[in-house]
């Protein structure tokens, strides 16, 4: 059902200091901040050959984002995110095989559908289909 990795998500506690070591330090390309209030965060995707590193900073007071660098407060991986070719029937064989979705079916960073699973139920990692 799942196709390729679409991104890394690593959240930072400062993201103009994360986007200098991924541009400056590593020599990525780095997308423009890109705030997304209905997530709570500010984004910058960092390009890769293979796949994509996604920078995530808080973006208001009730950002999830923000609760995660109270725990670890120097930032660290918060997700993976795998393609799906729909997520319609990823989030109805998610239910069927009892894994937990974490809200509803949103639109994303890349303006396409996503849905979030429990982390429990994947091995302790949070993880995000992305309609491809």
């Amino acid at each position: 059902m799942i196709g390729k990795l679409n991104h890394v998500a690593i959240a930072v506690p400062d993201l103009e200091a994360g986007t200098v070591v991924y541009r400056d330090t590593l020599g990525a390309k780095v997308s423009e901040p890109l705030p997304l209030p209905e997530h709570g965060v500010t984004t910058v995707f960092v390009a890769l050959p293979n796949t994509k590193i996604e920078l995530l900073h808080p973006l208001g007071e009730d950002s999830p984002i923000a609760k995660f660098l109270e725990k670890n407060p120097s930032g660290g991986i918060h997700h993976v995110c795998y393609e799906v070719e729909d997520i319609e029937a990823a989030a109805a064989k998610m239910k069927e095989s009892g894994a937990r979705a974490l809200g509803d079916i949103k639109i994303g960073a890349h303006n396409k559908p996503v849905l979030f699973l429990h982390p429990k139920d994947f091995c302790g990692t949070l993880v995000e289909l992305e309609q491809a």
